[in-house]
C-alpha cells in the first residue's frame, strides 16, 4: 500500500534559513528600487550613472541586474550576495519554483519566454533533459577548479556541489521504540519497518529521481522495480519535495512526523547536532546514490553576461565555503577547509550506487512512468 500527499511546495527545503533568503531577495529588490530613486533626483545623477555604466548616444546600456533561477534550498550567508553586487555593480533577485525535477520542468515550459539569466540546482539527473530541450547556454567557467573537472557532463553546466542522496533515520526514535534501525535498501520492506518510511516522487523531485537511480545500480534493469512494489507494499509514503518529506513528515530534525525514515542526504545529521554535540539522526551510506548540482546560463538571458559572472562567483573559494554550512551539500572545490564536524557527522559514502549519465539520459523518462504505474498505480 502506498500513500501519496501532494502539496504546494513548501518554503523550507535543506535548511530554514530559506526565508530569510527571500526576504534578502526582497531586501535587495527594495534596495534596487531606492537607488533608482535616488538616482533620478537630478539630472546630473542621472547623466553620472549613464557614463559610469558605458551607455551613450547610440549606444545601449548593460542590464545591470540578473534574475537566479533555483531550487528552494539556494542559500548564502548574509553579506554574500550583496558582495557580489559590490564588485559587479549587478543587482540580484532570487527565484525559486521548487525541487530540483521542478526547477527543470519550468526551464523546459518556460523556454519561450524564460525565468531569469542563470539557473542553480540542476543535477545530474536531470541535467540531460536541460541540455537536450536546449533550455542552456555553452559556458565554461575559467574558476572551475581541478577537483570539480571529473564532474563535467557537457559544454552547457559548470558542477557546483556535490552529496550523497541516501536515507536518513531518526536515531532516538528507534532508540525509544526498541527497535534496530535499518541498514539497507531490502530492510525497508520487512515488516517491521512497515509504515516507516517516507521519499519523494522522482517526477518532481531530484532527490527521489537520485534514489530511483540508486535502485536501478543496486538491483539493476531486471530488479528494481520489484523492489519498489515490496516497498510499496510496506505502506511506503511519497510526497512531491524534499522539504515537505524533511521537515514535515519526518519524526527527526525539525519535523513532527510520524515516519523515523526519510530520504534526506548524508550530510543531512549535522543539522540535528543538539546541545550535547551529537547529531539526532543518521544516514544509511548502503542507499546512497551520488548527486552533482550545476549552474547554467539560461538560453534567452537578457543579460548573459551577468550570468556567466554569477557562475564565476558560485565558485569562488567565499561561495564555496559557505555551501556546507548554508546549504548542507559538499564544495567541489575540494581545497575548500570542511566545518569540523563534518568529518564524524556527514561523510560521503564509499561506495555509492552509480549508473552511468548516458544510461540515466536514455532511459529517465521510462523509469518515471515505471515507477508511477507501480508505486503510485
Amino acid at each position: 500500500m502506498t500513500r501519496t500527499i501532494h502539496r504546494a511546495a513548501s518554503s523550507q527545503r535543506r535548511t530554514p534559513a530559506r526565508a530569510a533568503a527571500l526576504g534578502l531577495a526582497a531586501a535587495l529588490t527594495l534596495t534596487l528600487a531606492a537607488c533608482a530613486d535616488s538616482e533620478s533626483d537630478t539630472e546630473e545623477d542621472a547623466a553620472s550613472a549613464s557614463a559610469s555604466s558605458g551607455e551613450g548616444e547610440g549606444q545601449e546600456a548593460a542590464p545591470s541586474s540578473i534574475t537566479v533561477v533555483s531550487h528552494d534550498s539556494f542559500n548564502l550567508s548574509e553579506g554574500l550576495l550583496e558582495s557580489f553586487t559590490e564588485e559587479t555593480g549587478i543587482e540580484v533577485t532570487l527565484v525559486a519554483p521548487g525541487d530540483g525535477g521542478a526547477l527543470v520542468n519550468q526551464l523546459v515550459l518556460t523556454k519561450d519566454s524564460p525565468l531569469g539569466d542563470v539557473v542553480y540546482g540542476v543535477d545530474n539527473t536531470f541535467a540531460s533533459r536541460a541540455i537536450e530541450e536546449g533550455v542552456l547556454e555553452t559556458y565554461t567557467s575559467p574558476m572551475l577548479p581541478v577537483s570539480a573537472e571529473d564532474y563535467m557532463i557537457g559544454e552547457e553546466l559548470t558542477p557546483i556541489d556535490v552529496s550523497d542522496v541516501c536515507l536518513n533515520i531518526d536515531d532516538d526514535w528507534f532508540e525509544a521504540e526498541g527497535l534496530t534501525p535499518p541498514t539497507t535498501f531490502e530492510d525497508l520492506t520487512e515488516p517491521e519497518y512497515a509504515g516507516l518510511t517516507v521519499v519523494t516522487n522522482p517526477a518532481t523531485s531530484s532527490p527521489g529521481l537520485a534514489m530511483l537511480a540508486a535502485t536501478v545500480g543496486a538491483f539493476g534493469e531486471d530488479g528494481w522495480l520489484e523492489y519498489w512494489e515490496a516497498l510499496a507494499a510496506n505502506d511506503l509514503l511519497v510526497v512531491d519535495g524534499w522539504s515537505d518529506a524533511y521537515f514535515v513528515d519526518f519524526s527527526g530534525a525539525d519535523g513532527e512526523g510520524s515516519r523515523p525514515i526519510v530520504l534526506s542526504y548524508a550530510s543531512s545529521p549535522p543539522y540535528t547536532v543538539g546541545e550535547d554535540g551529537e547529531p539526532t539522526t543518521s544516514a544509511l551510506l548502503d542507499t546512497c546514490f551520488r548527486q552533482v548540482e550545476y549552474a547554467g546560463v539560461i538560453t534567452g538571458a537578457a543579460n548573459p553576461e551577468g550570468a556567466r559572472e554569477f557562475i564565476d562567483f558560485l565558485l569562488s573559494s567565499e561561495v564555496q565555503a559557505d555551501v556546507p554550512g548554508q546549504m548542507y551539500v559538499y564544495p567541489v572545490d575540494d581545497t575548500v577547509e570542511l566545518p569540523e564536524d563534518w568529518a564524524a557527522w556527514a561523510p560521503l559514502a564509499d561506495s555509492p550506487h552509480t549508473v552511468p549519465a548516458q544510461d540515466i539520459a536514455a532511459n529517465r523518462s521510462e523509469w518515471i512512468e515505471q515507477w508511477t504505474a507501480t508505486v503510485l498505480g
